[in-house]
């Protein structure tokens, strides 16, 4: 089986941020949340506020022209 590229999420103070999801988009992460509760060995699935932040970590650690402009400025 393929591994998530979502790990286990840390515990972290959390910040405050309000965003508008289309349906579909909502949908689909309350199934992310489910797989990846099932592969991390959870017992439930985390909320969707949980796992959005670590998604967004990981998508900005993964882009090489953000962290090459980044360097740059």
């Amino acid at each position: 089986m393929s591994k998530l590229r979502l790990g286990p999420i840390p515990e972290e103070k959390p910040v405050k941020l309000s965003i508008e999801l289309q349906g579909a988009l909502m949908r689909d992460l309350q199934d992310y949340c489910a797989v990846h509760a099932k592969m991390t060995g959870l017992g439930a699935a985390l909320p969707p506020e949980r796992l959005i932040p670590p998604m967004i970590e990981r998508f900005i650690s993964g882009d090489r022209e953000f962290s090459k402009q980044r360097r740059r400025s």
